[in-house]
């Protein structure tokens, strides 16, 4: 039983009659290729007949099987086509009687030659997947990760009189901590007895005066009554796969002795910086199989998972790092955004991902590029002719003298 997972759709406009459906498909597929989408090998359909109550013979390949009353096939013009097609009648195999149940076009252009490579040309491997997702509306953090700060804290514990590593939490009230965990700003005091202090220096800086208005005299008290000399607090902000950032924590340091300078700012966020290093290492999962590559293209790619830990981490993951390697060349680091998930008859999982973030080194997605554009230009060359030549072949014989 072949088992589908869409995590991303796109933006479709709906075909608003029958007619337009059937226009659509003699006008603009009647040398274009048609799919049934979700078939496990790309599957190709041809419209054998139009028949006049609005219904269509659909031919395809004999050995592919119809789990359900339905079928969807899609196709590529100047835009993407979907259609649903309920089965009237299996007149045989590949062999289907169908009517149209609807249809949708993309509202934008699809961005990318894709097209199948062979498994010499190129495998992904090195797959990063997070071990846990940090949820930002409920800031649940996996108890890894809260491992990872208290001994943080711990480690630390005389950089300061205070010396305080926390999670944000859903419900805090504390106009200093939803400041941080909004905008990812530093607060710095240098001295609570200064006005001048609560200042911002710039924009990464939280500005004490606009944050607590006319309460600001009340909170300068009480940092004096405690014996607070001076404040720093840094957000710690988790880099996801896709290069988006969660402000999900915070280290807070208060002296009562000296007061804090510049120099220690950069230093505390240069503890934070390896804190995220230590999260990340702890909470990823480094699996350097080699798997096959389907097809390809710019923006995204095919990928067929045999080996079934890494299904299990794919099928729960929003995303993931790999290396695509190419034959001759160096691996190229992308990120990919699960689009689709199909498990097929035989427990293989086939994934879409998008490329998407920011590759970890420099260059890298130019240089994959480079790569792509002669097997691009190669692959249309060969679609041209293929094209041309089903042209012939549905171009009638010119009577004979």
């Amino acid at each position: 039983m072949i088992q589908v997972n869409q995590r991303k759709n796109r933006d479709f406009q709906e075909f608003e009659t029958l007619e337009d459906v059937i226009n659509i498909l003699k006008s603009q597929f009647a040398s274009r290729k048609l799919y049934i989408k979700y078939a496990i090998d790309k599957t190709e359909v041809n419209i054998n007949e139009y028949l006049p109550d609005g219904t269509m013979m659909l031919v395809t390949d004999p050995n592919y099987k119809n789990e359900g009353g339905g079928i969807i096939i899609y196709g590529l013009s100047d835009k993407y086509i979907e259609i649903d097609l309920d089965v009237v009648e299996e007149r045989g195999p590949g062999y289907y009687h169908c009517k149209v149940n609807s249809a949708r076009r993309a509202l934008r252009g699809r961005r990318d030659l894709r097209f199948k490579v062979a498994p010499d040309d190129v495998v992904a491997t090195n797959f990063r997947i997070s071990r846990h997702t940090i949820d930002v509306s409920s800031f649940s953090i996996p108890t890894s990760i809260k491992v990872v700060l208290e001994q943080f804290q711990s480690q630390n514990s005389k950089m300061s009189d205070v010396v305080r590593v926390d999670v944000f939490k859903p419900d805090d009230r504390d106009r200093l901590l939803v400041q941080l965990k909004k905008t990812g700003q530093t607060l710095w005091i240098a001295n609570t007895s200064e006005q001048e202090s609560y200042k911002a220096m710039n924009d990464d800086f939280v500005d004490m005066g606009e944050l607590y208005g006319d309460d600001l005299a009340a909170v300068m008290k009480r940092y004096i009554e405690r014996g607070y000399k001076s404040i720093l607090a840094v957000p710690i902000i988790y880099i996801t796969e896709s290069s988006s950032t969660v402000p999900f924590a915070y280290i807070q340091l208060i002296s009562k002795g000296r007061n804090f300078t510049l120099d220690d700012v950069l230093l505390l966020k240069d503890h934070s910086f390896k804190l995220i290093d230590r999260i990340r290492d702890a909470n990823t999962h480094l699996i350097p199989l080699h798997q096959r590559v389907i097809d390809i293209s710019r923006g995204g790619a095919k990928l067929k998972i045999t080996d079934k830990n890494l299904q299990k981490y794919i099928m729960r993951s929003k995303g993931f790092i790999f290396d695509l390697v190419f034959k001759l060349q160096a691996p190229i680091t992308i990120f990919g955004e699960v689009k689709v998930s199909v498990i097929d008859e035989e427990g293989n999982l086939l994934v879409g991902v998008d490329f998407g973030g920011n590759s970890s080194r420099k260059d890298e997605m130019k240089r994959y590029y480079s790569i792509l554009k002669p097997m691009e230009t190669d692959y249309k060359a060969k679609l041209i002719k293929s094209m041309r030549d089903r042209k012939k072949e549905t171009q009638p014989n010119p009577p004979t003298q």
